[in-house]
């Protein structure tokens, strides 16, 4: 049974007793039980897949580059996949749709978990496989990418364990939402690296490319370093 003071804690996800209070977070419309700080917290974590959209729009309008556009239509194929998928389960959420405002009625898989776990499994796989470091850097240099990992699979499991303590799904739905993210990720990385990544010079040189400014940034080992450095050189 759920408890009433603590309604993450939902011994069944067909099963709750009598609900607090919500109160919506405002513009989000994501609901919290009024008074409970954690939930509050939680109903916040849940809302990085939105700045994580808006973060790659701002970065498309700026960057232009083909690899974050492909990156980007990725995460958009794996939520329209979550929606077909939530279409042809149609499994309820938890509590009979306990809150007043969610874009769908069915739960099976959670958006935001196979949201939020294409997003971490993708960009550990760039950072990793794509990101090539030279062999003389040093540890310190290194370093950074294993605490930047740690970093995203803390967001990913604070968003997924908030979409059940906020009973908009249960466990069963967010563990199936990030496993099928997670495919999906790989997935879409391998056949941007293979299949996208090849032909991004060719794309790179079309008219309408070069008018809007798009470029291919694929055959430069480290684009951080690449772009402080050329920064650099041209504020001197």
């Amino acid at each position: 049974m759920l408890d009433a003071r603590c309604p993450g804690k939902m011994a069944s996800g067909e099963q709750c007793s009598a609900p607090p209070r919500w109160q919506s977070i405002s513009l989000t419309h994501v609901e919290y039980p009024t008074g409970d700080l954690t939930g509050q917290i939680l109903a916040y974590s849940s809302l990085l897949p939105m700045a994580i959209l808006v973060g790659f729009v701002t970065l498309i309008v700026f960057k232009r580059e083909l690899h974050t556009i492909s990156f980007f239509g990725g995460l958009v194929i794996n939520e329209g996949l979550n929606w077909v998928l939530k279409h042809i389960v149609q499994e309820p959420r938890p509590c009979g749709g306990e809150h007043s405002a969610v874009t769908t009625e069915y739960g099976m898989p959670s958006s935001h978990s196979q949201f939020i776990w294409f997003f971490v499994v993708y960009f550990l796989l760039f950072l990793y496989l794509r990101m090539h470091q030279t062999n003389n850097a040093r540890c310190v240099e290194l370093l950074w990418r294993h605490v930047l990992s740690v970093i995203l699979l803390g967001v990913a499991l604070s968003v997924s364990y908030s979409r059940v303590y906020l009973l908009y799904h249960t466990w069963r739905q967010v563990v199936y939402g990030g496993v099928a993210g997670m495919v999906v990720g790989v997935v879409w990385f391998f056949i941007t690296q293979e299949v996208l990544t090849p032909i991004f010079p060719k794309i790179a040189a079309w008219p309408i490319s070069e008018f809007f400014l798009i470029r291919d940034t694929s055959l430069i080992p480290n684009i951080l370093w690449f772009e402080y450095t050329v920064t650099r050189s041209e504020a001197r």
